[in-house]
């Protein structure tokens, strides 16, 4: 099974080009789409989700139409957006169980056990009873990659699931999405680097509409090796550096700064070689044009 996504285009009105001619190809596993925020993710979520129409381009799932055949799609589909409303006085059982027969899924004995089971899996078995009003952040989160598995689909679509959540809860998040993606499609989007270099073998950096980089994060980050190197400075310093230097980073650490800068050779005195991170390659594709391709030698 693989998704294609051909030279899609969107434009809101006249002023804004949401997306154009974005093209990726995306196997089974976790494939992150990273990109700031305002960069068409969330619109080329909705537009693989049939929530949206396309201006232009193709998208095809294991034979299927997309954006001509949006049935055959939400039938193996499941789609977590990014905000989503809930009933604050069903309980947790009770409105999974009706999604899951809106969804169509039954007779009623095999409903229950479906919801009983992602229950169970998405960690809010022993909150099954309680009013959704009362979970918190991470717990409304589960609940709805819960929804999203109903079921049994083969694409799911995740957009921006972390944001707000605490370290406790991502990373049980983290867990929870990782084991889902080992036999079906999940497309995850987020401008957190740290979802994609945790859970993803493939990717692809999205800015204003269009796609400036895909491959496997590992790769990419061999690609800037030799090509990433670190200073550490007093911060009265720090802003001085963004002046002669292509500046990935800088960060503080015990009250220094800790600039992070792309250079082909050593930039100077005092900068040593660093191991380049997934964020290094954020950087480097959104604010200086890298592409994922060490610089050849003459």
């Amino acid at each position: 099974m693989t998704l294609h996504i051909t030279n899609v285009s969107k434009r809101y009105g006249k002023a804004v080009q949401a997306l154009q001619d974005v093209s990726l190809t995306v196997q089974p596993g976790m494939f992150g789409l990273l990109g700031p925020n305002g960069a068409g993710k969330s619109t080329l979520m909705r537009i693989i989700a049939t929530l949206q129409e396309a201006d232009a381009g193709s998208i095809t799932l294991d034979g299927i139409d997309v954006l001509r055949q949006p049935r055959q799609v939400r039938a193996i589909l499941g789609y977590l957006p990014q905000e989503f409303g809930l009933y604050p006085k069903v309980t947790a059982r009770a409105l999974l169980d009706h999604l899951a027969l809106l969804k169509g899924v039954g007779p009623r004995a095999r409903r229950r056990e479906q919801v009983d089971a992602l229950l169970r899996r998405t960690n809010l078995w022993e909150v099954r009873n309680r009013k959704l009003g009362s979970f918190s952040g991470g717990m409304k989160q589960r609940f709805g990659v819960a929804q999203a598995l109903l079921g049994d689909p083969r694409l799911i679509i995740v957009d921006e699931p972390t944001a707000g959540l605490d370290p406790e809860e991502r990373i049980r998040f983290y867990n929870l999405l990782s084991e889902i993606g080992e036999n079906v499609i999940v497309v995850l989007s987020t401008h957190i680097v740290e979802d994609i270099s945790q859970l993803c073998q493939q990717m692809a950096i999205i800015d204003a509409g269009r796609v400036l980089l895909a491959g496997d994060p590992l790769t990419t980050m061999e690609a800037l090796r030799g090509r990433v190197y670190r200073k550490i400075v007093d911060r009265p310093e720090g802003p001085a550096y963004r002046e002669g230097y292509a500046v990935l980073a800088t960060k503080l650490f015990a009250g220094r700064i800790v600039v992070r800068v792309l250079a082909d050779a050593a930039p100077g005195a005092g900068f040593t070689a660093a191991e380049p991170t997934l964020e290094d390659v954020y950087f480097a594709t959104i604010r200086y044009g890298f592409r994922g391709t060490a610089p050849t030698g003459d």
